[in-house]
Order: structure tokens, then sequence, then C-alpha cells
């Protein structure tokens, strides 16, 4: 299985499209929040099922702000990140996650990727498509793989023009 993981893509959706395009096939993506209230406009463009969850400029979009779901053998705690504090430290987005009893949280907000495999939860995020804010602001995504035993692989992906 095959997951495309982006986030704080603000309405500018011409690297979105382009994404999509060339990691196609994939099976699931999931947006995680500060799409710019389009979210009828990127439903339409993902070729499969799509988790949305709204951020802090997604105003009156009706999408909760936190979602769980399930990939392979992991319960996925989805949200914008900026409840919780993550410019500060990851502790609080942790706990959270795991008071809900989720192996993942993954989420956005600071427009600065991470892949944190350490502790008893992981924390992804993949940074922003629109406005990256980490040294050289190159807009970056995350694939998800998810292997035949149900094991999950995550890959950094920096969008090349």
């Amino acid at each position: 299985m095959k997951v495309l993981i982006v986030s704080d893509t603000h309405g500018r959706d011409m690297y979105l499209l382009d994404t999509i395009k060339r990691v196609s096939p994939i099976d699931l993506m999931i947006h995680l929040g500060d799409f710019g209230n389009n979210q009828e406009y990127i439903k339409s463009i993902v070729p499969c099922p799509i988790h949305m969850v709204s951020g802090n400029n997604d105003f009156f979009c009706g999408l909760p702000k936190d979602k769980f779901i399930e990939i392979g053998n992991y319960t996925v705690m989805l949200t914008h990140g900026h409840r919780y504090g993550v410019y500060y430290g990851l502790g609080p987005i942790k706990e959270a996650a795991r008071i809900r009893q989720a192996d993942i949280v993954m989420f956005g907000h600071t427009h600065i990727p991470m892949i944190d495999l350490s502790d008893d939860i992981w924390a992804i995020n993949p940074g922003s498509l629109a406005l990256p804010r980490q040294q050289g602001r190159i807009p970056t995504f995350i694939i998800m793989d998810i292997d035949k035993e149900g094991k999950a692989h995550f890959t950094l992906n920096y969008y090349k023009k």
C-alpha cells in the first residue's frame, strides 16, 4: 500500500497536483490541514481515497480537527498539530496519541518535515508543499509504504521542479 502524506498547501495546489501525478499510483492520500478551504477541489484531483483534517487556517470547513484511521498494523492519529504546541516539542502531541491508543501521529503546522520513529509513538510531519520553512525551503511530502506484513516505511521526498 502506498500512501501520500501532505500538509500546509494553503490553496497553492500546483505542486500538489504535480506531486499526485508524479507519485501515482497511490492507494491513499492524507492531507493534514491548512489546505486553503478548497477541500472539494483537492478531493476532485485525488485518484484514491483521501483523509483530511482541518488546520488553523481552515475556517468553517466542517472537517474534524483530529481523526483516527487504521493503516496496515497501525492506528494513526491525524491532526494539524497547532492545538498541541508542536513548535515547542513532541511531548503533548505524542501524549494525546498515546491516550487514544494510536501508534503513529501525523501532523503539519510547522512547515518543517520530520520522521521521528523514536519512543513508542511515531511522529510524522510531511512539511509543506507550498510554504516550506526548513533550511533550503524546498517543498516536501512523505510517502508511507506498507509492506506485505503490514509494517510501515516512510520516505521524505523533496519536490523537484
